[in-house]
């Protein structure tokens, strides 16, 4: 029969058989890409190399500093949490050695305020006032905190031993600044803590999921996927939270470019690239993950945004600036498992088209049902290869929705576990829509559009609310 001659639910059929094919293989590529980490890690965990010590809490929060850390938070319209976040970091870190420096803008006098108030008059506090108008970008406001570092260092005539980088909206653990400083007096150039996203409190059906679907990322990515970098010696992408760099790093970095500063203005991800650029200088990256004594996580804390424009926006940045602008700002790197990891973190894009054709299948073949039903066409005929292909998928999701709700469960319990599993498609929505707009962003790039701040608003602060059933303020 040829083409021309087939009716309409005939050429359905023929649709559906092909983008079946489509999705059935790239679904299975990515399965057997997440099996390569799962068993990378089920083999470290077998031989003791992905243990996660117990500290304690207390002792690291009290231990004096290995030399002056110079903590850096860039604001940019966040009156509504800056405060808690300083006045929570400066109690949670006593040492004197330390000082906090956050970078605000001259047209942003509600966030200014805002830290002077949660200071509390702390003389550990540097306001930092950018000399120009708000927002330029993250990476361009620290590299303004960077500055007055440096003119701290001259004025004092010592210069610090590290630089610690939190977001306006953290709630930071009072080990973590003891346990990075042991990290880069251990000879760590680039430290890295995980990061704990909060479950959302109360904020409707829809936004508590949405808010709370970063736990599953998280627990997944910081508990094995960053285990797994970290014990191949691959590069460690930032955070840009819950880190820290050695003042001799930070140097080599502001010497690779231009303006001997260390970050690229034009910058979407300057935090993931920060650990990037630390290892392809030499220097030695560290995944520190480690449980207090009681046993939590010694991790950032934070909600992460709960409205769905808001959660598009922050991961449309992510998407864009890692798997698009990191393309193009950092390439690609010698040898196999650099290779493989760089790869992984640049499926994004491909990743969302696939989920897009797998939900467009699915509403085709409720078509096609509907249809045989109705007698209006007949079923469509699966080949062995498709039938194999569908089972390894089937196989594969099962194994991949398991790990999701044992790591969730992990850090968060059952129920929360059993959440993440549920949450799956919404997560996949949000994939597809942060995909297509990251894809519309680098285009317009491509046309000379030029790169701000688009940042997400923060509500609520967790210094505020109860974590874990305990009183955080």
């Amino acid at each position: 029969m040829a083409f021309w001659d087939l009716d309409v639910w005939q050429w359905l059929t023929l649709f559906q058989h092909e983008l079946l094919l489509f999705a059935g293989v790239f679904f299975l590529i990515g399965a057997v890409d997440d099996l390569a980490v799962d068993f990378v890690w089920l083999w470290l965990k077998m031989r003791g190399k992905a243990a996660t010590p117990t500290l304690d809490r207390q002792q690291l929060r009290n231990a004096p500093l290995s030399g002056p850390a110079a903590v850096f938070i860039p604001a940019w319209q966040e009156a509504e949490v800056i405060g808690d976040t300083v006045s929570h970091a400066l109690s949670a870190w006593p040492q004197a050695s330390m000082r906090l420096y956050v970078g605000c803008y001259r047209n942003d006098p509600d966030t200014i305020a805002a830290v002077m108030r949660g200071a509390h008059g702390d003389p550990r506090l540097r306001i930092v006032i950018h000399n120009r108008e708000g927002p330029s970008t993250k990476a361009d406001c620290l590299n303004r905190l960077y500055s007055a570092m440096r003119d701290d260092e001259r004025r004092m005539g010592v210069l610090f031993s590290s630089v610690v980088f939190q977001d306006a909206e953290d709630f930071v653990d009072p080990a973590a600044l003891g346990l990075l400083d042991k990290a880069i007096a251990d000879g760590a150039d680039f430290a890295q803590l995980p990061v704990e996203p909060l479950v959302q409190p109360d904020r409707g059906l829809l936004g508590r999921h949405l808010g709370s679907h970063y736990c599953e990322e998280f627990a997944e990515a910081h508990g094995k996927a960053m285990v797994v970098r970290d014990a191949l010696g691959a590069a460690l992408p930032g955070a840009g939270v819950g880190c820290a760099v050695s003042r001799d790093a930070i140097q080599k970095l502001c010497r690779r470019r231009y303006d001997l500063r260390p970050f690229a203005q034009e910058s979407l991800t300057e935090d993931y690239e920060l650990g990037i650029a630390v290892a392809e200088n030499g220097g030695n990256c560290r995944f520190v993950r480690a449980r207090g004594d009681d046993g939590r996580l010694i991790a950032t804390r934070a909600y992460f945004p709960a409205r769905l424009d808001h959660v598009v926006r922050q991961k449309t940045r992510w998407v864009h600036g890692i798997a698009l602008q990191g393309w193009d700002r950092i390439g690609w790197a010698d040898g196999l498992t650099e290779t493989w990891m760089r790869a992984r973190d640049r499926r994004g894009p491909l990743t969302a088209l696939v989920l897009l054709v797998g939900y467009t299948l699915l509403a085709i073949t409720l078509i096609g049902w509907l249809a045989v039903v109705a007698g209006l066409g007949e079923p469509m005929t699966l080949s062995p290869f498709l039938k194999a292909l569908l089972i390894a998928n089937l196989f594969a999701f099962t194994w991949r929705a398991a790990w999701r709700f044992g790591w969730t469960m992990s850090v968060y319990g059952v129920v929360e576990g059993l959440r993440a599993v549920l949450r799956i498609p919404l997560t996949n929505v949000v994939s597809i829509m942060a995909g297509r707009r990251a894809l519309t962003a680098y285009v317009r790039s491509l046309r000379g559009k030029g790169v701000e701040w688009d940042k997400t608003p923060h509500v609520g602060h967790p210094a505020r609310l109860t974590i874990g059933g305990a009183e955080t303020a």
